[in-house]
């Protein structure tokens, strides 16, 4: 079955500025995270990032987001001093005037603008009080479309600063099923290959890439400021071999078609390149390469021409020729001998080019032209709009027109408008060191036809996207979108024809069910359905003249406003309301009373989350665990610090926590949080761990029983130890976790308090604000505590079952020395099945274990998914008895 790589790419550029980006202290953030969900290669990405001003004075702030081309910005948002400030999605007109009415109010506003049809950039600024905070949350949506047989989405991420709690979370979910992933680019590589984790079973693939602090300041493409690179993930999905993928979900449904073992039909080719005089020096060098390495490419069934063109058209020869080993030598001759002069008469061209095609027809062969230049007409016919219909009508729908622009001095419009009229496209290509890449890339993405005249049927569908295709390559999809009619899915039948070289192919499955999302619908089949019509839409406005094309913009921004969507005819407006920063400017009170230390320090360390005193909850956790001999009685008010950290400093004082001298002993501090078990029994309860497995095989699973205290983590180089003690919860997991370093500082965790030890000084944390303690970093986010330690990174994510919480420990990155042991420092088993019958047997490192087919629920997730597993005793799978991994 042939493979169809998925490569995602997501673009997100976060840059957070106060007035100069060159006084660090003047701005924090302190938090950025990326999280991506794709569901039937439709993406939906979220950015967020928190900033905080440090300084006395009010601080303009500003948010410049890029995002991909092909991307909508469906949702912006500020958070302010518990308050939202949401960007609403009006008429470009509507968005413009309201945007320039706050500005002269003195308001502060941003607003969001497509760059010509490409929207490339989302930026607005908010002025921020002396220590204040603001959350700014960006969310895009796009369709993936596949390319060479992968589909993109490219993290790209340069937060301006080293960031504690940066991580980017992606998941990928596709019904078809995913049989290959693969994490690439630049910051996957070197320092930060230990940064990124990933899961991969059956449907669904999760990737995380969580770096530390340090390794934010030390990657190759690090500085300073922070990261600048890439993350791309590729993975790929299995395939129907006939009618494809199709979905379906609240009365809408989506198909993507790309059927398998078809026959690649013979092409007829005409490459028209432009030599006027602007493509000196490195352009034309790398036209010549790129053109040269197209040439090797052509198969001896595909037949074709070579037109070089200035002020004046050449020819290699007149006619099209076969690709046999000669005229190719010939061609290549030619084409190294390419030089640049004179004007540029792209219309005598392309025409002549599209004549070149029409005498020569081919039964049972597919014809395209492509066109490379870097200007505007500047010789012959000269008007664009004269150009366009000229060509319009030499090509007669007859074959496809593909315009690649190069450099930015070109009219991309004038290139895209033509090529959408001829069922071709058009693309820039950047003048960079691999542009002749990008070239050859393009080429090999029609390089391969493998059916004409392609037209896709459904029978009880209605409001269709585009159902007409003049070619369909080997590595791309057809995608098409509607509604099916009332609902029905029994009257709704799919079908597809074409053309196979000289033969109608048809491609139906009776016995195909279309997949329903399910109950629990997000409403992505029907936004699919939305993208795919506003991006057809505003092509056709861009061909269409007179009343069609009012009509076609009409309905695009209709559409652009139901869905949200910023499109070249609507803006995203952010304006907060009238009054809102009359508490913005108040100057910091002075003169209140400073907390005494009650040791005898007359200064507390600052923390910068909001102040939060503890929970009943959490005394309980806290002064209800072993170790802790104090009654109710004892248990005082807490003093709440400012900062975000509760300090437990002295004893006997009303507003302090009371903590017996004796027990702020280092060794002797055991936090055990009282945990009642749903059902009482005398039989110790198990808990199954899951063991990845190379090459994507069935997981590893086994099970450990009792409530024993396992090693998770030991790194001796780092002077780091977690160990973590099960709970004795049916289902669940640990009780609490201890995270030792070096030999003066503890932290201790449990669902519901984190205590930090340092000394003979105990806090609790509280917040959501990174906790930094030399090379500690602590942060707690709703469902999830995130611990960094030097380049080593751990989350231990909150779970709840039966009404009771646990944690589930989690390596995210390992140290780059790699010096360490423990359950979580596991790394995936290689096996082999050597039996099946009577019973499972696997070989691991040369030895036969017995295993059976079993199931085990995934806590290093947080949807907590169940997985197909092979159920082995715990030596065999560990490769080592338990006892190794049990501390005493």
């Amino acid at each position: 079955m042939e493979r169809a790589v998925v490569q995602i790419a997501l673009f997100g550029l976060l840059v957070a500025s106060a007035n100069t980006l060159a006084d660090k202290d003047d701005w924090d953030i302190y938090s950025f995270h990326i999280n991506s969900t794709v569901s039937s290669r439709y993406a939906t990405t979220i950015i967020t990032s928190r900033v905080a001003n440090r300084m006395n004075d009010p601080k303009e702030i500003e948010f410049h987001v890029r995002i991909p081309k092909n991307a909508f910005i469906s949702k912006f948002r500020m958070l302010i001093d518990g308050q939202f400030y949401d960007g609403v999605v009006k008429g470009k007109e509507r968005a413009e005037q309201q945007y320039a009415e706050a500005v002269s109010l003195g308001q502060s506003a941003g607003i969001v603008s497509s760059v010509g049809r490409t929207m490339e950039e989302f930026k607005t600024s908010v002025t921020l009080a002396a220590h204040k905070k603001v959350t700014f949350e960006l969310t895009y949506e796009e369709l993936l479309k596949r390319r060479l047989g992968k589909y993109e989405l490219q993290i790209h991420a340069r937060p301006m600063q080293p960031v504690k709690d940066f991580k980017v979370d992606v998941y990928i979910n596709e019904k078809a099923g995913i049989n290959f992933m693969e994490v690439k680019g630049g910051l996957s590589t070197k320092a930060l290959a230990n940064a990124i984790t990933r899961t991969h079973v059956d449907k669904q693939a999760w990737v995380y890439f969580y770096p530390t602090e340090d390794q934010q300041k030390t990657c190759d493409s690090c500085g300073e400021q922070g990261m600048n690179g890439d993350l791309v993930i590729v993975y790929d999905v299995n395939r129907n071999p006939s009618l494809g993928d199709i979905k379906k979900s609240d009365g809408y449904f989506v198909h993507h078609f790309a059927p398998l073992n078809l026959v690649s039909i013979p092409k007829n080719v005409v490459f028209v390149i432009d030599q006027s005089g602007s493509m000196h020096g490195k352009k034309i060098q790398q036209t010549r390469i790129a053109l040269i390495h197209i040439l090797s490419d052509l198969l001896e069934e595909d037949h074709f021409g070579l037109i070089t063109f200035d002020s004046a058209v050449f020819h290699w020869k007149r006619e099209l020729v076969q690709a046999t080993r000669e005229n190719l030598e010939s061609a290549k001759k030619f084409a190294r001998e390419i030089v640049q002069r004179g004007a540029t008469d792209i219309s005598k061209a392309v025409l002549e080019g599209a004549h070149m095609l029409n005498a020569h027809p081919r039964a049972g062969s597919a014809s395209l032209l492509i066109l490379l230049t870097d200007g505007d007409p500047t010789s012959g016919e000269t008007n664009p709009e004269v150009i366009q219909s000229n060509v319009r009508r030499a090509i007669a729908d007859k074959f496809p027109l593909y315009c690649l622009g190069f450099g930015f001095d070109v009219n991309l419009k004038f290139l895209e408008k033509m090529s959408l009229q001829n069922n071709g496209v058009a693309r820039r290509i950047y003048e960079d060191s691999d542009a002749d890449l990008q070239l050859t890339g393009f080429y090999n993405e029609v390089a391969t036809p493998l059916l004409t005249d392609v037209t896709m049927i459904y029978n009880g569908g209605a409001n269709l996207t585009q159902t007409n295709f003049t070619q369909f390559y080997n590595g791309s999809e057809i995608v098409v979108a509607g509604q099916i009619t009332d609902n029905d899915i029994a009257t709704f039948t799919p079908q597809v024809v074409a053309i196979s070289r000289n033969r109608r192919v048809t491609f139906s499955d009776t016995n195909a069910a279309v997949d329903p999302e399910g109950p629990a619908s997000d409403g992505s089949v029907q936004r699919v359905w939305a993208y795919l019509t506003v991006k057809q839409l505003l092509e056709k406005e861009l061909v269409l003249s007179g009343p069609e094309k009012e009509n076609a913009k009409k309905e695009a921004l209709e559409l652009s406003l139901k869905y949200n969507f910023v499109t070249p005819f609507t803006s995203m407006v952010v304006t907060k309301p009238q009054g809102e920063n009359t508490d913005v400017l108040h100057k910091p009170g002075e003169g209140k009373k400073q907390a005494r230390n009650q040791w005898g320090h007359h200064h507390r360390r600052k923390f910068s989350p909001p102040s939060r005193a503890l929970t009943r909850k959490q005394h309980k956790s806290l002064f209800g665990m072993s170790g802790f001999r104090s009654s109710p009685a004892d248990i005082p008010q807490v003093e709440s610090l400012s900062r975000g950290i509760t300090a437990i400093d002295s004893l006997h004082q009303a507003q302090d926590f009371m903590v017996h001298q004796d027990l702020l002993d280092y060794g002797r501090i055991n936090i055990r949080p009282t945990i009642v078990s749903p059902r009482a029994t005398d039989a110790p309860l198990s808990h199954r761990f899951l063991q990845k497995a190379e090459n994507l095989s069935l997981p590893l699973c086994f099970d450990v029983t009792g409530k024993v205290q396992l090693k998770l983590v030991h790194h001796p180089n780092g002077e780091l130890f977690v160990n973590g003690q099960l709970d004795s919860v049916a289902n669940g997991g640990f009780r609490n976790i201890t995270i030792l370093l070096k030999t003066d500082l503890r932290v201790e965790i449990t669902a519901d308090v984190i205590v930090l030890v340092e000394g003979q000084r105990m806090s609790v944390l509280a917040g959501d604000h990174p906790i930094t303690v030399g090379s500690l970093t602590v942060i707690r986010r709703d469902k999830e505590i995130d611990v960094a330690v030097g380049d080593t990174r751990m989350l231990i994510l909150i779970h709840k079952e039966n009404g009771k919480e646990f944690l589930w420990p989690i390596l995210r990155q390992r140290p780059l020395d790699d010096d360490i042991s423990g359950i979580l420092a596991l790394k995936p088993v290689v096996y082999e099945e050597v039996q099946q019958s009577p019973s499972t047997r696997l070989t691991i490192k040369g030895q036969d274990y017995d295993a059976a087919r079993a199931s085990a629920v995934d806590y290093s997730i947080n949807r907590s998914p169940t997985h197909d597993c092979w159920l082995m005793s715990v030596e065999s799978a560990l490769q080592r008895s338990l006892d190794d991994f049990i501390v005493t």
